[in-house]
């Protein structure tokens, strides 16, 4: 089922959003499109936590598409945790945002926003017997409808991935596991590339405590962010009703768990994914100068860099979440402008 809005106009879009007026002429064009449709994920099916597998997803569409022939290139952009793809546009501010990318010269693109929240707030962007395959969700479910339900140039070349925190780190992950879907890649202030270690003793206990799945909605953001982890990364298709192991049995930290965990962190990965890596047109990380993400993301800016992965890392004033908008606008949106291609190869 698609239904169809037309963005506000730009005028209008820029007075809601300040930055737009400094960067967007005054002679502007045409508002984008906005469709927001649903995709069936067939490879979330059979989840053990009863995800969706049909899932929103919101496309951005070139003022000119309805009136053209063209094909465009696609970028697909991550939302982060504890929040879905409709909360993302909020953060993004989109389509203001593309509005004022494409008034300030960025060539037109499709811009697509799926939504991957869970029964606890993320996904992880992780293929999982519990959540659901997400990671096969972007990058086959997703990328194949839109390639099969828009004019889009369907090639790696003329597709990018982008997200913030959680969807940094998906689209990380996905690009090291893809890299023949996506030919660039922007990382926002991406969250989890690091190995981390069991969770604080209360938040232990917590945990454990729990009896229910419907329990766990009042827990606080970390409680439910490492319930979202473990039902990523260590699922357990014999323990219901959570179908995950914890990195805690009554108290004692569980080491098979954590190395489980471990597996899935970005800077253990990327030495087994290089080629996929060097595969990439470009590859783009930013973090806040005062975000705590800002350690790993530089880290694994140098490991590429040790291997002689070409890759920028941009360090910018502000935290997790200041600036994501302008961020999008002014740099992520350009980078994909010159990093993909927008015309059939010969």
């Amino acid at each position: 089922m698609i239904s169809i809005t037309r963005a506000a106009a730009t005028s209008l879009s820029a007075l809601a959003l300040g930055f737009v007026l400094m960067t967007a002429p005054a002679t502007a064009g045409e508002p984008v499109i906005t469709e927001r449709i649903t995709v069936h994920g067939t490879a979330l099916e059979g989840n053990l936590e009863g995800n969706p597998a049909d899932r929103k997803v919101i496309v951005y569409l070139p003022a000119d598409y309805r009136t053209s022939n063209k094909r465009y290139p696609v970028v697909y952009a991550l939302h982060g945790y504890s929040i879905d793809n409709e909360k993302w546009t909020t953060e993004i501010r989109t389509p203001a945002t593309i509005d004022g990318a494409f008034a300030a010269g960025v060539k037109d693109m499709i811009v697509v926003l799926p939504d991957s929240r869970t029964l606890h707030n993320g996904s992880m962007y992780s293929n999982s017997v519990t959540t659901g395959n997400f990671e096969d969700f972007i990058a086959r479910d997703v990328v194949g409808y839109i390639d099969s339900h828009y004019r889009t140039l369907a090639t790696r070349d003329s597709r990018g991935l982008a997200g913030h925190s959680m969807g940094g780190y998906g689209t990380v992950r996905i690009a090291m596991k893809h890299p023949e879907v996506f030919g660039a890649i922007y990382a926002m202030s991406p969250c989890c590339l690091g190995v981390r270690g069991a969770p604080p003793a209360e938040t232990s206990a917590q945990l454990e405590g729990l009896k229910t799945p419907d329990q766990s909605v009042s827990l606080g953001f970390m409680q439910r962010a490492t319930l979202a982890t473990a039902s990523a990364w260590s699922p357990n298709p014999k323990k219901p009703p959570f179908y995950l192991d914890l990195p805690t049995r009554d108290g004692v930290v569980q080491p098979d768990v954590l190395a489980r965990w471990a597996a899935n962190s970005p800077l253990a990965m990327v030495h087994q994914y290089i080629p996929a890596m060097r595969s990439f047109k470009a590859i783009a990380f930013d973090v806040g100068d005062r975000d705590g993400l800002k350690t790993d993301t530089e880290a694994l800016h140098k490991t590429l860099n040790d291997y002689g992965v070409a890759n920028s890392f941009q360090l910018y004033d502000g935290d997790h979440v200041s600036g994501v908008a302008d961020r999008f606008q002014n740099h992520v949106l350009p980078f994909f402008d010159r990093n993909l291609m927008f015309a059939p190869k010969p």
